[in-house]
């Protein structure tokens, strides 16, 4: 699918997911036939003509200007992520070949220097390095010869074991990889990775479909840990100033919960010297 084609497959699924009702909008004479905004509506409220709304919508729009992509965001309530995935699919003109991916020495050893599992993932969710206790709390990413996160979700059935809560994992996971598409559209890397999800899951063709983004930023996580049992954890996910196609996730436990303690177990056998016995390899 070409970026313009792309562009307006994410206005049309927007607008179908607004509520008319929310908006003061009135019903009409009519009952609506498909769900959110008519394109004349969304067109009104973006300040523009329905023709020119069309031809965003069918892909025959070139050289959008800033002006009118902020007049739709405003219009779609985009959030941040999604007002910059609406931006980037637009001027593609913009962008740059994308960087081989490297990881600085300074990198790991900060990594490793972080008394809490942590993992720095680059373009599209490759996981590119880890400290000990990462790897000991889901995959075991040095004997992996695979470490795409998407891949690992949607292609390996010990993610499901991993991932109680797998169906949310998944939705999440789509949606982020497509804000993380949305900075370098038109990579090949990219479509050819998409082509291979698609090709392999039925859940992420339904959920790529929805158009859903959403930028990796914080949240919680389930995991059910095969050495020390349940581990609810919050993440943060720090993008690297110098290169922001990187991100540095770090996951912790609420002080004194169950997960804690089960935590603190396990970086207790990793600085003893003894490797956990994890059998999501």
């Amino acid at each position: 699918m070409s970026d313009a084609a792309q562009l307006g497959a994410f206005l049309k699924a927007r607008r179908a997911a607004l509520d008319p009702a929310e908006l003061g909008l009135p019903p009409g004479v009519t009952h609506r036939r498909v769900k959110g905004l008519r394109r004349e509506e969304l067109a009104q409220l973006a300040g523009i003509s329905v023709d020119y709304y069309t031809r965003l919508e069918q892909g025959r729009a070139k050289n959008v200007s800033d002006a009118v992509l902020g007049s739709l965001a405003r219009a779609l309530r985009l959030d941040d992520g999604e007002e910059s995935y609406l931006h980037n699919l637009a001027a593609p003109d913009r962008r740059q070949r994308p960087a081989p991916q490297r990881i600085r020495p300074e990198l790991q050893q900060l990594l490793d220097a972080i008394q809490a599992p942590a993992f720095v993932f680059g373009r599209y969710l490759e996981v590119l390095a880890w400290n000990p206790l990462g790897g000991a709390v889901a995959f075991d990413f040095g004997r992996l010869e695979e470490r795409s996160m998407p891949k690992l979700v949607f292609t390996d059935e010990r993610a499901k074991q991993l991932h109680p809560e797998w169906d949310a994992v998944c939705r999440e996971l789509v949606a982020n990889l497509r804000a993380e598409g949305g900075r370098h559209p038109g990579d090949p890397a990219f479509t050819r990775l998409v082509a291979e999800l698609s090709a392999a899951s039925a859940e992420f063709r339904q959920l790529w479909a929805e158009h859903a983004v959403q930028e990796k930023a914080q949240g919680w996580k389930l995991f059910a840990n095969p050495v020390v049992g349940e581990l609810r954890l919050r993440y943060q996910t720090l993008r690297l100033p110098d290169d922001p196609d990187q991100g540095m996730v770090i996951y912790h436990a609420e002080p004194g919960s169950e997960s804690d303690r089960a935590l603190g177990l396990l970086a207790s056998w990793i600085a003893a010297g003894e490797r956990p016995v994890n059998t999501h390899r």
